[in-house]
């Protein structure tokens, strides 16, 4: 069997978080375990990020992430983010020849910054993509190869730009089975209409169970959080603040189930199989990539209301913990969404060199 060529990949990442991330900052997750994976594949990686990333690829630093400025001054200027970004670019121009492959997972200006070789471009969006803006951004950039973080989210890219879809994938050594003991019900995301916790909070009170509420406040909308969460919290209702990946193990390991019970067309929902690699099965509202994403009785249920969310708690104990992880292993480990990319790097190879 002939042995695949090694290709020369960079990977830019965003400039909010570091890569990987702290605590938030699931885009540098997927960045980093991309990255790694691809390296441990045999590929010459480069990752081009800010300097408090870390990687066994080669490492283009740039300045400190958002984040690492934050720790370190009181009053960041609302300018920085967008200087970072310059930065990235900058790094990026200087070095842009030295690949076969440039895989962007920022937006908009990375176009400009690649000119003729948008050919030999992967831009990953993680967010959706059927907005104005966005639409605006790929009008312009017409010859730019887009990747899909599920279906639902490429249904909405034009048919020019859209390469394929690759789902998410996640080092499978992250996180482990657990039995979930616990006895409560989880919940991991921004408190805010979108995620939508007061559903989940909801759900909770009908079925009996504690419930444990993940996730920051919403720093676009924090009254959101004040007027429909903290009225509700006491204690079997409580907000735990933001959790990284060393305690996700636990916090949703032991939970009898994740519920995900979402208000917007979620481009891919990161959350849901990381529940799923723990072996915690997960309860989502149908939106977005949660078809794609949860098979109905295996990894959990999808629901259309609250009436039917209660009843899939009722129905959480025919459910197999090691069939749920197993269904995470099948479909979203990083090593499965390397190999998926690479396939579309060496389909952007052969078109470039057919033309």
């Amino acid at each position: 069997m002939p042995q695949k060529k090694r290709i020369r990949i960079a990977q830019v990442a965003p400039v909010i978080f570091p890569t990987p991330p702290v605590d938030n900052g699931g885009t540098e997750r997927i960045v980093f375990d991309l990255t790694e994976a691809l390296v441990a594949m045999g590929h010459e990686v480069t990752l081009i990020a800010p300097s408090d990333s870390q990687t066994r690829a080669r490492h283009l630093a740039t300045s400190p992430s958002l984040y690492r400025w934050q720790q370190v001054h009181d009053n960041v200027p609302p300018g920085v983010p967008g200087v970072l970004e310059a930065l990235v670019l900058e790094r990026l121009r200087q070095h842009l020849d030295e690949f076969d492959i440039i895989h962007c997972h920022g937006e908009f200006c990375h176009a400009a910054v690649l000119g003729e070789r948008r050919h030999h471009s992967v831009t990953t969006v993680h967010w959706r993509v059927d907005e104005l803006d966005r639409q605006l951004f790929f009008e312009g950039f017409p010859d730019l190869p887009v990747a899909s973080i599920s279906n639902a989210q490429g249904a909405a890219l034009p048919e020019r730009n859209h390469l394929g879809t690759v789902y998410h994938g996640l080092d499978a050594q992250r996180f482990n089975l657990s039995k979930g003991s616990g006895g409560y019900l989880a919940f991991i995301g921004r408190m805010t209409d979108q995620k939508r916790p007061d559903r989940a909070i909801e759900v909770a009170r009908a079925t009996g169970y504690p419930l444990r509420l993940a996730g920051g406040i919403d720093v676009g909308n924090p009254g959101w959080f004040d007027h429909h969460v903290a009225p509700q919290l006491d204690e079997r209702i409580q907000h735990v603040g933001v959790v990284n990946d060393h305690q996700k193990q636990s916090f949703l390991g032991e939970a009898a189930a994740l519920l995900f019970p979402i208000d917007w067309p979620e481009p891919f929902g990161l959350v849901m199989i990381e529940a799923m690699a723990c072996g915690t099965p997960v309860i989502a509202w149908r939106n977005g990539s949660v078809e794609e994403i949860i098979e109905e009785g295996v990894s959990g249920f999808v629901v259309d209301s609250h009436e039917e969310a209660v009843a899939a708690v009722k129905r959480l104990p025919t459910l197999d913990r090691q069939r749920v992880r197993q269904a995470f292993l099948e479909r979203f480990t990083a090593t499965r969404m390397a190999e998926d990319y690479v396939a579309l790097y060496e389909q952007l190879l052969a078109n470039t060199a057919a033309s």
